[in-house]
């Protein structure tokens, strides 16, 4: 057992004996263990500054710490809740609300976007809707099966959550969404329980007769390849391993589907990689699509005529559909700002001038696109050599 897995699992034992000494009223031991908790959690996070699981460990350091406090008369006992999950049933832990952590992954209202709010990618939604949409309308159709993993990759602020969240929409599914923040349990120990509760979740809706997606935003923090891996994160890539590979069971016609999306796919690992049969660029929109989306992002502002949208189309050249969106948000703020300057607004009848040409262009005199070409060159490279329409 290496280092980090030795503190990763002493971190958890004496957080498991505190909480148990805590709430027997042992108050001293339980000080004295929650300390030795925090030590070894901070011992983790010098041992690896750079581990996306640190803000969780900070987190519960601090938690413990002020546990410390409550216990040594800093809050008294009874105003000071504990903080700790009480264990449900099945042996997970819940909630005030009564949820297991694996049960707040799940959105419980269905995401509302439509296919027509995906503005452009048609490539990706041609790929998503016969990986899906046609197998759970007409699975009779697919004799050989269809593909359950899905990877959409691309610049950030192009659509990849849209794309998810619309075919939801659109088969009405259990959508769960999930990053790496939620699925690595702030309680230690308790993620991977998380991912293989929440694949039985998926399958048990499936199995109901509602399809399940599954979606893993942020794709490569959970699954790809790092130098400084500690206990939980393997045993976490383990276990989705393990569950995918049952969803992609060549025997079973479930309509459960996992959807990853990732800003950076060259850092996956080639195990997650090929358990995506489908991998769909979701790149930057073009000259057209830019036009569309600053259609549907102005049309409810009140804007000139002589605001000409084919011309900052083209002066968005670069620009993520998030970009576009920001700059028709920041234009409409600045002409409030200026509006409540004047002091009109105080007069509820008063309504702003118009959005005019100049408004958009100072705008985009000020701001630059998130992606840079050599980013776009990266995501290239890796299209031609890992693609899969």
């Amino acid at each position: 057992m290496s280092a980090s897995q030795e503190l990763e699992k002493a971190a958890t034992a004496y957080a498991l004996d505190a909480v148990r000494l805590d709430k027997a009223g042992a108050k001293g031991k339980a000080v004295a263990l929650y300390q030795k908790a925090i030590e070894s959690l901070l011992q983790l996070v010098q041992l690896y500054p750079e581990y996306g699981l640190n803000k969780v460990y900070i987190t519960r350091a601090i938690a413990y710490q002020e546990r410390i406090k409550s216990l040594q008369g800093s809050v008294s006992h009874a105003d000071m809740q504990m903080d700790v999950e009480p264990r449900g049933a099945d042996g997970g832990k819940t909630t005030e609300g009564g949820k297991s952590s694996y049960e707040e992954l799940i959105v419980t209202e269905k995401p509302k976007v439509n296919w027509e709010e995906v503005v452009g990618l048609d490539t990706a939604k041609k790929a998503i809707k016969e990986a899906i949409v046609y197998p759970v309308q007409r699975p009779d159709l697919f004799p050989l099966g269809w593909p359950r993993g899905i990877l959409l990759f691309g610049p950030p602020g192009c659509g990849k959550t849209l794309v998810a969240a619309a075919v939801a929409t659109e088969l009405d599914a259990t959508f769960y969404s999930i990053d790496a923040a939620s699925i690595m349990s702030k309680w230690l120990g308790e993620a991977e329980q998380n991912v293989a509760k929440l694949f039985v979740s998926a399958r048990k809706s499936a199995n109901d007769g509602r399809p399940a997606i599954v979606f893993v935003d942020e794709l490569d923090s959970l699954m790809g390849q790092h130098s400084n891996e500690v206990g939980g994160e393997i045993r976490v890539r383990n276990q989705f391993l393990k569950e995918m590979d049952s969803v992609m069971d060549k025997g079973r016609n479930l309509h459960v589907y996992v959807i990853g999306a990732t800003n950076k796919p060259w850092d996956l690992d080639w195990a997650f990689i090929r358990r995506f049969q489908k991998r769909i660029l979701v790149p930057l929109p073009d000259h057209l699509t830019r036009l569309m989306m600053l259609k549907l992002y102005t049309s409810n502002l009140t804007i000139d005529q002589n605001v000409d949208l084919h011309e900052l189309a083209r002066l968005s050249e670069g620009f993520s559909g998030s970009d576009i969106r920001d700059v028709c948000q920041s234009a409409q703020l600045s002409l409030i700002g200026e509006f409540f300057e004047t002091g009109k607004a105080m007069d509820k009848e008063a309504k702003p001038r118009a959005l005019t040409m100049g408004d958009f262009k100072s705008i985009l005199e000020d701001r630059k696109p998130s992606v840079s070409m050599g980013m776009l060159s990266h995501y290239s490279r890796w299209f031609e050599a890992f693609k899969a329409l």
